[in-house]
């Protein structure tokens, strides 16, 4: 088990890592619209904050020598279902003509009040 970092991507806040590989596969931690510089959340919304999410997530991936395109499996936790079309519009843009398999849940809370959270499964190259 290897445990990945990268600064292109917020710091943990909490003892958990940004992404584990094990054998084959990378598993991403849950991210939320955090600032990798800042470590604040964005201002502007479900759609900043899910494009904050897709770009922390594509840094992650990278530090993997991974892309989009390698991810078999996300989760993604919305704090109002009523944002899923946006979200499809965006995580569609993000993922290309790639589709891996995914969940999409409704969520009471997330940390620091984010709208979105995303987690993800990778095929390592």
């Amino acid at each position: 088990m290897k445990h990945l970092h990268t600064d292109q991507a917020p710091a943990a806040i909490g003892p958990y890592s940004q992404a584990v590989t094990v054998g084959d596969f990378l598993f991403t931690s849950g991210q939320i619209g955090l600032d990798p510089a800042s470590g604040e959340m964005v201002t502007g919304g479900f759609e900043a904050q899910a494009q904050r999410v897709l770009a922390n997530l594509e840094a992650v991936l990278a530090a993997a020598g991974c892309t989009f395109s390698d991810v078999v499996k996300s989760t993604i936790y919305v704090a109002d279902m009523a944002d899923f079309g946006l979200l499809n519009e965006l995580y569609g843009a993000a993922m290309g003509d790639h589709r891996p398999a995914r969940s999409t849940v409704q969520a009471a809370a997330l940390p620091k009040g984010a709208l979105v959270e995303i987690d993800l499964i990778a095929k390592l190259p």
